[in-house]
Order: C-alpha cells, then structure tokens, then sequence
C-alpha cells in the first residue's frame, strides 16, 4: 500500500502538534522526579493521550506511575515507549522528558494511520527506568506479551540508528571488622575499609584481563566512623556490566572472588547481595532500525547505523528486546563533548535543540509505524529476524 501520503500527513500532524509537545516536554523538565515517584510527568502524559482520544489504563504491572494508552483495537499492536524518570540532583540530564514527549506526540500522529490500515497504537509508560528497572517488571508481569513490536528513541549527541547496550546487574557488599583505638591498639582489630580497598584494588588488576566493552565500577557507601576507630564496618555497591548475558555470569564469578578474597587477608567477614533485577543486553531488530534511520535521514539528519565506539551503557529497553522486537536509536539535541548524565546535557534537554530533536524523534517513530503497519512483508521481515536471532 502506498504509504508516502500518510507519512506526509503524521509530518503534518506532528507540526501542528509541534508547541504542545514542546510544552509537555518542558512541564516533565521542570519537574524532575526519581524513579517510581513520576506522578506530575505520568498525569502530564496520560491527560494529553487522554483528550486525543487514548483509551487509558493506569497501574501497568503493579507500578503506581505505569500506564497504557491505546488506539485502535488490531493487529499489529504497535508499542512506543515513554520513559519519564529523572536522575538525582542532575533532573533530566538524561533527556527522559524528550522520551516521553517524542513517544506521546507519535502515538498521536499515528491515529490517521490506524484509522487508514489498521491495527492498534500503544504509548506504553515505563518509569524507573534509571537503577530501578521498571521495565523488567513490566516484562515479567506480561505487559509485552501481546505486543509486536516496540519502539522508543533516546536523546543523544549522535543520530545512531542502533545501541550497543550492556547487561548489568547490581552488587551490595558489606565488610565486618572488629572496632580498635587505631593508635593505642591497633593490633586488637580487624579493619573492614582496608578489606574493601584491596577489593578495589583487586578489581582493578582484574580489569585488564576483561573484555574491552565490560564495566566494573562502584563506589563507597561506608568507609568507617572516625580516623582513630579502626573500621569495623565498610559497604559499597558495584555494577557489572558486560556486553552479553553469558559474559556476565563469568564476571560476576571473577567480581565476587576479588571480595572473597580480600576477606580472607583481612580477616573481615563478608557479606554480599546480587540485585534481583538484571539489566538485559539489547538486542536490536536490524530490520526495524533500517526503516527508522531511513525516515531520520529523510528529515535531514545524518544517521550512523553503528559506532563500535561508542560509549555503552545500560538500559531496561534490553530485557524489553528479548521478549519482542525493539529499537533503541538515539536522536543528537547537544554536540559531542556534551555527555549524557550531566547537566549540560539537562540544558541541552530543554533547548531549541532539544525541541528539534523532540519532533525529529516523534516524526520518524510516526513514519516508521506507517511502514509497518502498510507492508505487510516489512512486519514479516522484522519477525522472521528476531524469532531467527531466537534459535
């Protein structure tokens, strides 16, 4: 079916709708809220899909800031997906409003095209998407069980049609010492902070014997009381990351062994949790990211499908990715030396940029859910490629 028309008009649609996404965009902005905690952004969100006509239904998978918005009642059912979380003391130096903003004016500009070819449209809320995970407890309480496919795209200072994102999983340790005058009787303790510096330390020796995309890193949560008291207590937290869930497992092993064994010279017990959420590698639909960048590239960006270079992090959208097909590009609203989690990046979030990027993104979302849904061999191709990438 020819499809240029409705994607003229999605353009069209998402021009006109241009100055309230904007604004939307800018509400969530300005009032950054953590994880789980998202009830300004959500309300924002689900009042506009709301009055352009989404049915609505909150409390998705048991979280309180989750939600569902839908047109259309076929197939296939097209998930966009909204992130809307905020990082602590930074607000959206990770661009989430643009997530979500991009995500809710696609949705709407996608209506003509249900309307025109059929099936269904879904804005799905996802929060907590930093540290919490919220999407992992979507996918295990069956959110994505009848969706075909989901979409989303990420601010960024590159236009990459596909991400290289890592498996993560996080790890609390704990150090028990014994508690000594430092200067007076050092000989009677057992000192918990030096037990988590050779800790460091051995992870640091370890890392030049790990693959060239794996990440350790972590940070003290508990060095001790005061320079005179021998630490009886030490904790930290640490990521692990690797580039897929096999490597993982190997290097949760090698991350624990370098405690174990820190504990065993110090003589501190030790005391250890794994998260219970895993972040999951993404697994992108080669096929799907080709017709988002080819609609990028027709609003004038310049899209590289892949940068082996490019830094790697990690996200929830790769437990989503496992379970159906998904992309993950990035859209650029700052120049490269702007990173991600900074507050550069916040103000570049809420810029001119930052609004170009907004309706760049939500346009080419539109256009690729007209490619879809008006080739049915398209939907085929994206299939056939993540049940193969299955065996």
């Amino acid at each position: 079916m020819e499809t240029k028309g409705l994607k003229t008009g999605v353009i069209n649609q998402l021009e006109t709708q241009c100055e309230e996404l904007v604004n939307l965009s800018l509400r969530i902005h300005d009032n950054p809220e953590l994880g789980f905690q998202e009830e300004k952004a959500s309300s924002c969100l689900i009042d506009y899909l709301q009055a352009n006509g989404f049915q609505i239904e909150k409390y998705i998978a048991g979280l309180p800031t989750a939600f569902q918005a839908t047109y259309g009642g076929g197939r296939p059912r097209i998930a966009l997906l909204a992130e809307y979380d905020a990082l602590p003391g930074i607000g959206h130096g990770c661009g989430h409003n643009i997530i979500a903003a991009s995500a809710a004016g696609a949705g709407i500009a996608s209506k003509s095209a249900i309307d025109s070819l059929g099936g269904s449209i879904i804005v799905l809320g996802t929060p907590g998407e930093e540290v919490f995970g919220g999407k992992i407890d979507m996918v295990k309480a069956g959110t994505f069980d009848d969706i075909d496919v989901a979409m989303m795209v990420h601010p960024d200072n590159r236009n990459l049609a596909t991400t290289q994102m890592l498996a993560c999983v996080s790890l609390d340790v704990e150090f028990i010492g014994k508690p000594a005058h430092a200067a007076a009787q050092p000989h009677g303790g057992i000192n918990a902070l030096e037990a988590l510096i050779l800790a460091f330390n051995s992870i640091n020796s370890l890392r030049q014997h790990l693959k060239d995309e794996a990440r350790v890193h972590g940070v003290i949560t508990d060095g001790g009381e005061a320079p005179n008291i021998v630490p009886a207590h030490s904790a930290a937290r640490f990521l692990i990351r690797a580039l897929d869930n096999a490597y993982l497992g190997e290097l949760k092993e090698k991350v624990l062994k370098c405690f174990e064994g820190a504990s065993l010279a110090s003589g501190a017990g030790l005391k250890y949790s794994w998260g219970e959420k895993a972040y999951a590698s993404m697994k992108n639909n080669v096929t799907m990211a080709g017709l988002f960048s080819r609609n990028l590239e027709l609003l004038g960006r310049q899209v590289e499908f892949f940068n082996p270079d490019f830094g790697c992090g990690s996200t929830d959208m790769g437990n989503v990715s496992q379970v159906v097909p998904s992309i993950h590009p990035t859209v650029a609203i700052a120049p490269a030396e702007v990173l991600l989690h900074s507050p550069e990046f916040a103000v570049a979030a809420a810029s001119r940029d930052g609004y170009k990027g907004l309706l760049d993104a939500a346009k080419a979302l539109a256009m690729t859910v007209v490619d879809i849904l008006g080739q049915p061999e398209v939907l085929d191709g994206i299939k056939q490629e993540f049940w193969s990438g299955n065996d």
